[in-house]
């Protein structure tokens, strides 16, 4: 049988989920938010706060880069 990565047959202990924090503004979330946004630049993941996708959202929609908001 195979498993996948990150699965529970490796050995390891179970890390605990990282807050997330906004790339803009830097407010922490504790738990998950279905109202902030989550874009990947560069291959890295980005997540940005409700407030901040407001702010940008013509931005967002035109897939502008961060570095242009």
């Amino acid at each position: 049988m195979t498993s996948l990565s990150g699965g529970s047959d490796n050995g390891g202990s179970a890390t605990e989920p990282q807050p997330l924090v906004c790339a803009r503004c830097g407010t922490e979330a504790r738990s998950p938010q279905p109202t902030w946004t989550c874009s990947v630049e560069n291959g890295t993941r980005q997540y940005i706060c409700d407030k901040c996708s407001r702010e940008n959202l013509r931005a967002i929609e035109g897939r502008l880069d961060s570095a242009w908001w």
